[in-house]
Parts: structure tokens; C-alpha cells; sequence
């Protein structure tokens, strides 16, 4: 069983910026592909970054140029770097890991440990 535990979420102006981490009680946690998602109010949960066990990336195009996705497998750490954010950001954001594909998959079914999610606020 893998745990998952995000910080970092809080509420920001437009246009500026957080960092999500996500940590991984995970032994071999170098060897899963990780991903973040958002699930807004009313709204389905949706794909924004992930990063496969070699270091493929993968992003949302609304989120491309503003996001960065990164892991420190030292650390068993998975990082979201958000900046420029937008109101249209504001969301639950979820860390997810997936032993059973090791590349950067933005299929929430393809993910089998999800964290408790942290929220972002973007104000306008």
C-alpha cells in the first residue's frame, strides 16, 4: 500500500504562484509513474501534469508554460510548480501514482494511490 500526502495548496492572487508537493511512502517509489490532478466544483476530475519513472513529462494544454511537473526520488517526492495562475485554476488538486504503468499517463484509471488533495484558491 503506497500513501500519498499533498501540501502546499492555499489561496494566491492571479497571476502568482504555489508549489505542490506530494509525498510517497512508496519503497521503490523511483519506479511509478506520478501524476496530478484538479477537480473543480461541479466539475470532473481532470488530467494537469505527470512524469513517468524516467522522467517523461505530460501536461494539460491549459496549463503548458505555466505548470512544472518534477520528482525527487531521493526524497520520494513528486513537486507541482503552478505559476501564473488564473482563477480557472482554483480546484482540489490530487497526487496519483501508478505502479502498473511507468509512463507519464494522464488516465486517472490508470492510476492505482491517490492522495487527499489540497486546495488552490486563485482569486481575481
Amino acid at each position: 500500500q503506497v500513501q500519498l500526502v499533498e501540501s502546499g495548496g492555499g489561496l494566491v492572487q492571479a497571476g502568482g504562484s504555489l508549489r505542490l508537493s506530494c509525498a510517497a511512502s512508496a519503497r521503490t517509489f523511483s519506479r511509478y509513474a506520478m501524476g496530478w490532478f484538479r477537480q473543480a466544483p461541479g466539475k470532473e476530475r481532470e488530467s494537469v501534469a505527470a512524469i513517468s519513472w524516467s522522467g517523461g513529462l505530460t501536461y494539460a494544454d491549459s496549463v503548458k508554460g505555466r505548470f512544472t511537473i518534477s520528482r525527487d526520488n531521493a526524497k520520494n517526492t513528486v513537486y507541482l510548480q503552478m505559476n501564473s495562475l488564473k482563477p480557472e485554476d482554483t480546484a482540489v488538486y490530487y497526487c496519483a501514482a501508478s505502479s502498473r504503468f511507468t509512463y507519464a499517463s494522464r488516465w486517472s484509471y490508470e492510476y492505482d494511490y491517490w492522495g487527499q488533495g489540497t486546495q488552490v484558491t486563485v482569486s481575481s
